[in-house]
């Protein structure tokens, strides 16, 4: 499959990790592009964020009108909801993604994938399928795309994990994140869980821990 079309950010010369940041339902690649500067990462932390750009393909509850999806949305309900085909798909993509990571000369350990809404359930799937040693995911306004595949999963429960949402979100209500990280918690993941005053949204408390986040997880733990 071919890798999708993405754009890159780095934060300064020869970076030392990666971060592979998914956009949500009829966004692009871009829509988090202007999220970077924001960070204000060390300078002694220059990474590549890598921002892919999702296939277009039809959504059945948008009337089935083509637009960047990483995989269809079938239903309103929490359960049901995602297109297991579509899902297992994207996260093929974001698995090829890392490896060409890997293959650029960002060890798996210095790699974080990343997404809001649609993108962090698909950052969510490949993190508790990836036999790769990632150094995190971080999930926005997202949720357990396909809850039935999670026991058992052959994903690192080491992994750093930071979920966020917004507490007034009326497209995915903050719940579904929280129940979302519950189930995570319960199959032995360890994470940071935030919530924000905002709609299904990014607020700039949330860029300020995000950047927290990143500084921590890139610490010394994930270094060599």
């Amino acid at each position: 499959m071919a890798l999708p079309e993405c754009v890159e950010v780095t934060t300064g010369e020869n970076p030392v990790g990666s971060v592979i940041w998914l956009h949500g339902l009829g966004a692009d690649g871009h829509d988090f592009e202007p999220i970077v500067p924001e960070l204000r990462l060390s300078a002694d932390l220059p990474l590549r964020f890598v921002f892919p750009h999702a296939p277009m393909r039809p959504v059945t509850i948008n009337g089935g009108m083509s637009m960047r999806a990483w995989y269809d949305i079938v239903s309103l309900d929490a359960e049901g909801r995602a297109d297991a085909a579509g899902v297992h798909e994207s996260t093929g993509l974001l698995n090829d993604l890392i490896t060409r990571e890997v293959e650029r000369g960002i060890p798996a350990g210095k790699i974080v994938i990343a997404g809001f809404s649609m993108g962090g359930a698909v950052a969510i799937n490949t993190a508790l399928h990836t036999r790769e040693k990632l150094a995190g995911l971080m999930a926005l306004s997202a949720y357990l795309p396909l809850p039935s595949e999670v026991e058992g999963s052959a994903g690192s429960r080491d992994l750093p994990v930071f979920m966020a949402h917004g507490s007034f979100d009326p497209m995915l209500p903050m719940q579904w994140g929280q129940m979302s990280a519950e189930r995570l918690q319960e199959e032995g993941f360890t994470l940071e869980w935030h919530d924000y005053p905002m709609a299904h949204a990014v607020c700039p408390e949330e860029i300020r821990d995000i950047a927290a986040w990143l500084e921590k997880t890139y610490g010394p733990k994930t270094s060599g």
